[in-house]
C-alpha cells in the first residue's frame, strides 16, 4: 500500500470537510482514484453528523468553515483516539494549523496545494498514527537489537543471513518467521535482531506477549475495534496489526491465544487483511509476523491447543534456539559480553571472572538460560566486592540417594563433572578421583549394599572393595579421616 501504486490508499476511509465545492470534489475524486472510500461535507454540522454515525481512518479538515472552526471538532473530542486528522489552511492562516497540531492533528496542508501530494501526506499521517499506537508496546528499557551468536550458533547465523537475503529480494509480503526455544534463550532479542538487520529496520517493530493478553481483550488489541463494538468502546481503536503496517509484529507465546483468535491470525497472514471488532471493512496490512514459543507445537496440535493449519503457515522459516547449557565455551564469552554491558550500565569499573568462577559458570545447567545468566551476572556485579567474580553460590548441591542426581561428594571450588556443561580445567582432571566418587554415589544410592552398588556400576563386588580400600588409603595418606568426603 505504500509503494506508490495507483491504489496507494486502498481500504482506507476518508472524510473531506471543506466549504469550497470545487476543491471538495477535486479532493474526493483524487482520493477515490487512489482506492480510498471518500465521504465529503461542507460544514461542521455535517461533519458532526457523519462522525457520529460512521467510522473514518482520516479526516481532511478545513480550518475556516461557514458555521465555525474545524479545530472545534478537535476541542469537542469528536476526533479523540479516532481518525487521523490532516488540517487544510490558507496561506497566512498557519496559526490555526499550529493550534490544530497542538490539539492532536497529525499534519497540515497550505492551500492551494496539488492533490497529487495527498498519498505522501496520508502515508506520513498514517505512520504518525502508527507510532502513537506502537509506543504503547515499546518498553522504555527495551534493549538494543543485539544478539550474541558465538561459535556455537554459527550455523544459525548462516541461516539468518539467507533469510535476510530473501527479505531484501522480496521487500514486501515477507513470510512469517517461527522461533522456537526454551524460556530465556533469547527469542525476543533474536526477533529484534532480524527486524533491525532486515529491509524494514526503519519501520515499526511492535512486540506483544500473547500470554499476557486477557481473552476478553486480545481480539481488540490485535485487530482493533470500532466505536460501539462493545460497552466501553467509546472511540475506534487501531489494532496492533494496523500499527505494525509496513514493519514487524512480534507475537511472543502465540499458542496462548484461543483457537478462534489463532484462526484470525491465520486469515491475516494468508489474506494480508484484517477486520476490526465490530467493523465491516477489510483493512489491508503489510506486516512481517515473527512468532515465538517455548512449547512443542506439534504436541500442542495433537492436544487440540494449536491449529495445525496455522503451524503449517508459520513453519516456512523455522529457527530453533538451543538452550544455553548446549552452547559450550560460548557460555563464558557471552558472560564476559554481558558483564561488560552491565559495568557500563551501572557505571562500574570493568570486572573479571575468576578461573573457579568460569568453571562454575560452565558446570551449571542454567535452567533459565540466558535470562538467568544475565541475572546472576548483574547480581554478582552489584553485590560482590571481590576483584574477580567467582559465583560460589552456583556450586551444585548434593542430593544423596536420588537416581540421576548431578551432585555428590566433591571438593569446594571444583565444578561438578556430572553436569552436562562441565569443561575440563586447564590444570587437568584426576580420573581416579572421579571413579572413586562414582563408587561413593552408587553406595549411597544402594544404602551401603556393595552388591547392589556393583550392579549399578556394572562391575564386580571385588572392584568396589578395591576402590573402597584405595580411597581409604588415599584419605589416610592425605590426613583425611575415612569418614570424610
Amino acid at each position: 500500500m505504500e509503494n506508490g501504486t495507483d491504489k496507494a490508499l486502498a481500504g482506507l476511509s476518508v472524510l473531506v470537510v471543506d466549504d469550497e465545492a470545487l476543491l471538495r470534489r477535486r479532493l474526493a475524486a483524487h482520493l477515490e482514484a487512489l482506492g480510498a472510500d471518500v465521504t465529503a461535507t461542507e460544514n461542521l454540522a455535517g461533519a458532526r453528523r457523519l462522525l457520529t454515525g460512521l467510522e473514518f481512518d482520516f479526516v481532511l479538515l478545513d480550518v475556516h468553515l461557514p458555521d465555525g472552526l474545524g479545530t472545534d471538532l478537535l476541542r469537542e473530542g469528536l476526533l479523540e483516539n479516532g481518525p487521523g486528522v490532516v488540517i487544510m489552511t490558507a496561506q497566512g492562516e498557519i496559526g490555526g494549523a499550529v493550534e490544530a497540531m497542538r490539539l492532536g492533528a497529525l499534519d497540515y496542508l497550505v492551500k492551494p496545494f496539488d492533490p497529487a501530494i495527498l498519498p505522501l501526506v496520508m502515508r506520513r499521517a498514517r505512520r504518525s498514527r502508527q507510532s502513537r499506537r506502537a509506543a504503547e508496546h515499546v518498553a522504555e528499557s527495551a534493549p538494543e537489537a543485539q544478539f550474541f551468536f558465538g561459535d556455537s550458533l554459527a550455523e544459525l547465523r548462516a541461516q539468518l543471513e539467507r533469510l535476510l537475503a530473501a527479505d531484501r529480494r522480496l521487500q514486501t509480503r515477507l513470510p512469517p518467521v517461527l522461533i522456537i526455544g526454551e524460556t530465556g534463550t533469547g527469542k525476543s532479542s533474536l526477533a529484534r535482531w532480524i527486524h533491525r538487520n532486515g529491509p524494514r529496520a526503519t519501520l515499526p517493530l511492535i512486540e506483544v506477549n500473547c500470554s499476557a493478553l486477557p481473552d476478553t481483550l486480545a481480539e481488540s488489541e490485535l485487530f482493533g475495534h470500532e466505536r460501539g463494538a462493545f460497552t466501553d468502546a467509546r472511540t475506534a481503536r487501531q489494532g496492533l496489526f494496523e500499527a505494525a503496517h509496513g514493519g514487524t509484529l512480534f507475537l511472543d507465546e502465540l499458542p496462548s491465544l484461543s483457537p478462534a483468535l489463532q484462526a484470525k491470525v491465520l486469515t491475516a497472514l494468508e489474506d494480508r487483511k484484517i477486520r476490526r471488532l465490530g467493523g465491516n471493512r477489510q483493512i489491508e496490512v503489510d506486516v512481517r509476523v515473527i512468532a515465538a514459543t517455548s512449547r512443542d507445537l506439534r504436541a500442542a496440535v495433537a492436544s487440540g491447543e494449536f491449529r495445525e493449519d496455522l503451524l503449517h503457515r508459520l513453519d516456512l522459516y523455522r529457527i530453533t534456539l538451543p538452550p544455553l547449557r548446549e552452547r559450550g565455551t560460548d557460555i563464558l564469552k557471552l558472560a564476559e559480553h554481558l558483564l561488560g554491558q552491565f559495568c557500563r550500565e551501572h557505571r562500574l569499573p570493568p570486572r573479571a571472572i575468576s578461573p573457579p568462577g568460569k568453571q562454575r559458570l560452565m558446570a551449571y545447567r542454567w535452567p533459565g538460560n540466558v535470562r538467568e545468566l544475565a541475572h546472576e551476572l548483574e547480581r554478582a556485579l552489584v553485590f560482590d566486592d571481590a576483584a574477580a567474580l567467582d559465583f560460589a553460590h552456583l556450586e551444585p548441591l548434593a542430593q544423596p540417594g536420588r537416581p540421576g542426581s548431578q551432585a555428590g561428594p566433591q571438593t569446594s571450588g571444583t565444578p561438578d563433572w556430572l553436569n552436562p556443561g562441565f569443561a575440563f580445567p586447564e590444570e587437568g582432571f584426576v580420573l581416579e578421583d572421579a571413579i572413586n566418587r562414582l563408587v561413593q554415589l552408587a553406595l549411597k544410592q544402594a544404602q551401603g549394599n556393595v552388591s547392589q552398588a556393583a550392579r549399578f556400576l556394572g562391575v564386580t563386588r571385588d572392584f568396589i572393595r578395591y576402590r573402597l580400600h584405595g580411597d581409604r588409603k588415599n584419605r589416610t595418606d592425605s590426613g583425611t579421616s575415612p569418614g570424610q568426603p
